[in-house]
């Protein structure tokens, strides 16, 4: 477990997983329920999250809660990958909201995140990420939602992108297969990470669909899906030892009686017409 433990003891910096609402078997045994916890850190990415798009232009001040956090529906009820400095501090962190089989396209935070894009454009996603759908069920894989994808300046110029989208690719290994999409920004070279580790342009007829400008965003965008069997070759032996390093990472899941709340949540995620329930956009 080089890249996991070995590497984060030298780097000064550490993974931990916030668990959703959890309802029914996981593939990891050691996840703490520990809603306090769970609940400060979850503010703290929400603040980075917040800080960091508000400089970006990406949102405005009346975005944010009166802490300064951008919050989303959809965080509560995903998986959030963070990084922790050796102070304690979240530094960095990403969300994966799992659907499982059988999800239906207007169930998806998608619609809302391009319903400000033509009607063509709109019609050839949904095509693209039906096809998606449709194979994800058959193969028995959950589809993913990845957003919220953020990465203090700190670490900009270091491998966190790269090791954070790394252990997605194992987290979706480890919990059965999984395909996934993302709309992310081009700002901070985000787009080009993401196909570094394997993501790809959602495609619709044989044709790639075209990056778009997001006026929510106010920058460039792309939909980008993914595939857990096929990352990038050249990181297939760091995402082994990450699945293997999925067994020591703490996990913190909220309180299990926060399920219903949760899905209420999840149900206003991708029901509601507001910019806040954009819950896609990487950074």
């Amino acid at each position: 477990m080089r890249l996991a433990t070995a590497l984060e003891n030298r780097l000064g910096r550490d993974f931990v997983i916030l668990a959703p609402p959890l309802d029914g078997d996981l593939p990891f045994d050691h996840i703490v329920d520990d809603p306090d916890r769970h609940e400060n850190l979850l503010a703290e990415i929400q603040r980075l999250r917040g800080s960091i798009y508000l400089a970006d232009g990406a949102i405005q001040e009346n975005d944010l809660s009166e802490d300064g956090r951008h919050i989303q529906p959809a965080d509560d009820v995903s998986w959030h990958l963070l990084t922790v400095d050796w102070r304690g501090r979240v530094t960095a962190g990403i969300r994966y909201l799992a659907h499982r089989p059988g999800i239906s396209y207007s169930s998806l935070g998608i619609p809302w995140a391009i319903s400000e894009q033509s009607s063509d454009f709109q019609s050839r996603v949904k095509r693209a990420v039906q096809d998606d759908l449709d194979r994800a069920r058959m193969c028995g894989f959950s589809y993913i939602e990845l957003g919220g994808w953020v990465v203090g300046e700190e670490l900009r110029c270091s491998t966190e992108a790269i090791r954070m989208l790394i252990m997605m690719y194992a987290m979706s290994q480890s919990m059965g297969g999984a395909l996934a999409i993302s709309t992310a920004t081009t700002r901070h070279n985000s787009t080009a990470i993401l196909r570094r580790t394997g993501g790809k342009s959602l495609v619709n007829d044989g044709v790639e669909i075209p990056a778009y400008f997001d006026p929510n965003y106010n920058c460039e965008m792309e939909v980008l899906s993914f595939d857990s069997r096929f990352p990038n070759p050249r990181y297939s032996g760091w995402i082994r030892e990450f699945r293997e390093a999925l067994g020591h990472i703490r996990m913190i899941s909220p309180s299990l009686s926060s399920t219903t709340s949760g899905l209420i949540g999840l149900h206003t995620a991708v029901t509601g017409s507001s910019s806040s329930t954009r819950v896609l956009q990487s950074a």
